[in-house]
């Protein structure tokens, strides 16, 4: 029991021990790595801070000391033996290095060897050979001499022969030495010149500019290049019609800008000159422009000549938008490549972005050669860039490349408009006459080389960059099968003076545009303005003379006073197009804001046709008896109409918010707003990686107007078979509602034409319980009581009233007591109160309104008729009611003209006219959608408001009643 009693407290102590070893061995393990903090950081070294005896270690990035008897390479990366000591070990690491003897100081090329000189030594420690000398350190076959000689090239003229640059070769000389001298010298009074000899006997110009033009800043540089090789190249392109030296030349002229002077001598003018004295070497593929072994860099300088050039001839083939095989949808435009040297790189497509500076996506990049895509493509690059990615200048004469009709293949030599260009010290391609440009062929992107002072290893104080590109493609007037003119490479150049590289950069844009004569379109644009305006005055005569007509003036009393054969205007096309939905929708709004203005200042009186139901006993007020008086008839069923009417005030056949969203989502959502790209895809997605052409103004109007009236129709037509007819139809209902509450409305839009709704009721009381209520329905529906109609057995309800001037006369009498509430209180009478005078006046309009109906007075009578076919189409009335009121038949309850639903077309088209108005200002159909429906919003509540308020005033019904 008690070594029973112990284990578990041995146990427990064990435990323990064993768990403070395993404490102890971790921190003995873990803390000196904690206690000594890791640091990231080092110190910044570059190659060039290192010492003389020191090296960069491009694996630890720091400097490390040469090893004895060495010194720091030429690129500071490694170290090599000081002078007077061969190398014997160099595995990549630090060499070894080895004191040569005394007898033989000297070091081979290779530095692996001690040789013996014939001469003295240069700075590092090598044999020394005089000018036009070689040096030889091994046999033929590689074995070491003991001693160096030094051999002279054989300049006779057997041989013709000097030491190379590196002078460790004899080589045969330069050719224009032996052709100008017969040796390997060039003696006075020859020219020596980039390396070439010319004779001095030729008539070539010896005064020659060898300096850059910086037109845009307004300077000549003196290039480091040109002080080179101008002269040479141009002599050697005139005296030996060596083709890469006249490429060389072109493309200094080319550096140029294509500008030149006939009194100067600079790369231009020496090409011109060139041109003009080997015109017995005739042309290339008999092109006047194109002489022999010369490069084609211009089309003359003729007046007029650009106009001929780039619309007279158009290319022999015809585009797409879609094709078999993708034939003749794409833009197949090669460009055959020089280096500066005037060497031929290769023939290339332009496809992979060959002159787009900025860089993006091959697909997008290609995208500008699909034909009928409008691109536009920007960036901003930094002068870092431009310096890395283009030391050297690449000079492009650019071709389109086409089919012809038996499948042979040709390319068309692409015309360019240099704005830069400068002739006669005038900028001529800025002009807005084409008949003044000078169109040249060659271009570049960047040069980087001819603004080099002093040396051409050095940074340029300035460069030009190619910061517009435009190609422009001009299609054929008239055709139906997609034909062109030859397209123009517009391009403009910055010059930019270098200071601080690292904090400069440049905006740089490329663009495709397509471009028609719209002098035609815009011709039958004003042609079919003018006919259909004239037809529009026409209609508003019309308008006119049945509106005097409504408002009972005699007279008008105005004073006399697949294939393609169309393209997209461009933007600054589009301005005329603008102006006319401006037009539009500016004569639309003031439709509208009449229409408004109307509808909400017309005259409106609900007739009430019940009558008192015997009498009651009354007390006396201040009399202390009682009197009998008939029993008042309930107004409520006038206050109920009342606010039926002003409900169905803005009802409309489409709903607002519906239109709104539904048009917004087949835009963005499903993408509709991709048919107005200017490209020619009809696809209604994009997928990102794929370019995105900018928007046309015309197309974005013509999808969201196309979009907008097809959901509107459609609404409208759900509303008309479907809704009204199923659901509730609330013009009607009112119509029938008037005839339960046994109230007729007379309505006047104009002075003396308006509309009236029969609404006595065929059972003689209205006011009545809900028992006798069902009884006279009932009786109604099994036909046992008179039709609704005001003539005797008919139906018509709905009238179009022209009432005379003597009927409004009396009228406006009744209503001026009614309205009189309104005016001055000096015109109010002292006799009573004036709400006592307005219901005077009520029940006085009540009873002439209603002997007016019932045709009590022979003197304002009425008599109805049916309108004639040709007086419903032009909406106007051709009897005038000069003694007798008429009454026009009306089965399409035409009264709901003075309301929203009467006037559904001007509404839709307003609503379209102002999305597309404001689409057009700010190309962005989400806030076009917002503000088309923030402004339904607000123009419905103007017109409830004030609407309302009219209402009270003229029926006298109280606004507090009307919700």
């Amino acid at each position: 029991m008690a070594t029973g009693g112990r284990g578990p407290v041995v146990a427990m102590a064990a435990g323990s021990t064993l768990s403070a070893a395993s404490v102890l061995l971790f921190l003995l393990l873990v803390l000196p790595r904690v206690s000594q903090a890791q640091t990231f950081f080092l110190p910044f070294r570059q190659p060039e801070t290192c010492g003389h005896n020191q090296y960069f270690d491009i694996s630890a990035l720091s400097c490390v000391a040469c090893g004895a008897n060495q010194r720091q390479d030429a690129r500071g990366t490694s170290c090599v033996c000081l002078p007077g000591f061969q190398m014997i070990s160099n595995n990549g690491r630090p060499v070894i290095c080895k004191k040569c003897p005394e007898h033989m100081k000297g070091v081979t090329e290779d530095g692996w060897n001690c040789i013996s000189c014939p001469g003295g030594l240069t700075a590092e420690g090598k044999c020394h050979c005089p000018t036009g000398y070689i040096l030889v350190e091994r046999n033929v076959n590689g074995t070491l001499l003991s001693q160096a000689t030094c051999e002279l090239c054989d300049k006779s003229e057997n041989s013709f022969t000097a030491a190379n640059a590196l002078g460790n070769r004899c080589v045969r000389c330069e050719p224009t030495f032996i052709n100008t001298n017969r040796s390997c010298a060039c003696s006075e009074p020859n020219i020596l010149t980039g390396g070439l000899c010319f004779s001095s006997t030729g008539n070539f110009p010896l005064r020659m500019i060898s300096t850059a033009r910086y037109g845009e800043l307004g300077v000549s540089f003196p290039s480091e290049w040109f002080a080179k090789y101008l002269q040479s190249s141009a002599s050697a392109c005139w005296v030996y019609g060596n083709l890469t030296s006249c490429q060389a030349l072109g493309n200094m002229c080319v550096m140029n800008m294509n500008s030149y002077d006939s009194s100067t001598f600079d790369a231009c003018g020496l090409l011109q000159v060139i041109f003009e004295n080997t015109a017995a070497l005739g042309t290339v593929h008999s092109v006047s422009f194109w002489r022999q072994n010369l490069p084609w860099l211009f089309y003359g300088d003729q007046l007029g000549l650009a106009p001929q050039i780039l619309s007279t001839t158009p290319l022999p083939t015809n585009f797409s938008f879609k094709g078999e095989n993708q034939q003749n949808t794409k833009l197949k435009f090669v460009a055959a490549s020089y280096d500066v040297r005037g060497n031929f790189l290769k023939w290339q497509t332009l496809e992979g972005g060959v002159l787009q500076l900025c860089p993006d996506t091959e697909t997008r990049l290609n995208a500008a050669y699909s034909f009928g895509t409008t691109y536009q493509q920007s960036c901003e690059i930094p002068i870092p860039k431009i310096l890395t990615d283009f030391p050297n200048p690449t000079f492009y004469d650019v071709y389109l490349e086409y089919t012809d009709e038996n499948q042979h293949q040709y390319i068309w030599a692409v015309p360019v408009l240099n704005l830069n260009l400068q002739h006669k010290k005038m900028f001529v391609n800025q002009d807005s006459s084409s008949g003044k440009w000078l169109l040249t062929r060659r271009i570049f992107l960047v040069d980087a080389l001819s603004g080099r002072e002093n040396d051409l290893g050095s940074q340029p104080s300035l460069i030009r960059v190619a910061t517009q590109i435009s190609l422009s493609i001009h299609l054929v007037p008239n055709t139906k099968n997609g034909n062109i003119y030859p397209p123009l490479i517009t391009i403009a150049y910055s010059d930019i003076d270098v200071k601080d590289p690292n904090s400069q950069s440049v905006k740089v844009s490329f663009s495709v545009t397509y471009e028609m004569d719209q002098g035609e379109a815009h011709v039958q644009t004003d042609i079919a303005l003018g006919v259909l305006g004239g037809l529009a005055v026409l209609s508003s005569l019309l308008k006119t003379a049945g509106w005097k007509r409504r408002i009972g003036s005699p007279m008008i009393d105005l004073q006399a006073q697949k294939s393609v054969s169309v393209l997209l205007p461009v933007p600054a096309q589009e301005k005329r197009f603008v102006t006319y939905v401006g037009c539009g929708f500016a004569l639309k709004a003031l439709q509208f804001l009449h229409k408004l203005i109307s509808q909400i200042t017309i005259d409106i009186f609900f007739i009430d046709w019940e009558r008192p139901k015997g009498k009651v006993l009354k007390a006396v007020e201040g009399e202390g008896g009682v009197r009998s008086a008939t029993v008042p008839v309930s107004i409520w069923r006038t206050y109920f109409v009342a606010n039926e009417w002003n409900e169905i005030q803005t009802v409309r056949k489409i709903n607002p918010l519906f239109q709104v969203l539904t048009v917004l989502f087949l835009l963005e959502v499903v993408g509709f707003k991709n048919l107005a790209l200017m490209d020619s895809s009809s696809s209604l997605s994009r997928s990102p990686p794929s370019y995105i052409a900018p928007y046309s103004r015309i197309l974005r109007y013509a999808v969201s107007s196309a979009l907008w009236l097809v959901i509107g129709i459609i609404q409208i037509v759900f509303f008309a078979v479907f809704y009204e007819r199923f659901i509730e139809d609330k013009i009607r209902q009112f119509v029938d509602l008037c005839c339960m509450s046994n109230i007729s409305v007379f309505l006047l839009s104009h002075r003396c034409f308006g509309y009236y709704i029969h609404g006595r009721s065929v059972h003689g009381h209205a006011d009545t319980n809900m028992e006798e209520m069902n009884m006279n329905l009932k009786r109604e529906a099994e036909n046992l009581c008179s039709q609704r109609g005001l003539v005797p057995n008919t139906d018509g309800q709905t009238f179009q009233i022209a009432i005379s001037s003597q009927m409004r006369q009396h009228y406006d009498r009744i209503h001026e007591t009614l309205t009189r509430k309104n005016g001055p209180a000096r015109l109010l009478s002292s006799s009573g109160s004036t709400f006592e005078q307005s219901v005077k006046a009520y029940h006085t309009m009540n009873k002439f309104l209603g002997s007016f109906i019932d045709h009590v007075h022979k003197e304002m009578d009425y008599f109805i008729k049916d309108k004639l076919l040709l007086e419903r189409i032009l909406g106007m009335e051709f009897m005038e009611p000069m003694e007798k009121s008429i009454f026009y038949n009306d089965e399409g309850y035409s009264f709901s003209s003075v309301l929203y639903y009467g006037n559904e077309s001007t509404l839709l088209i307003y609503d379209l006219m102002f999305f597309c108005v404001v689409d057009l200002a700010c190309q962005n159909f989400i806030l076009a959608a917002f503000l088309t429906y923030l402004q339904q919003e607000i123009f419905r509540f103007i017109r409830n408001a004030v609407g309302q308020k009219n209402l009270a005033s003229k029926t006298l019904v109280d606004q507090r009643f009307l919700i």
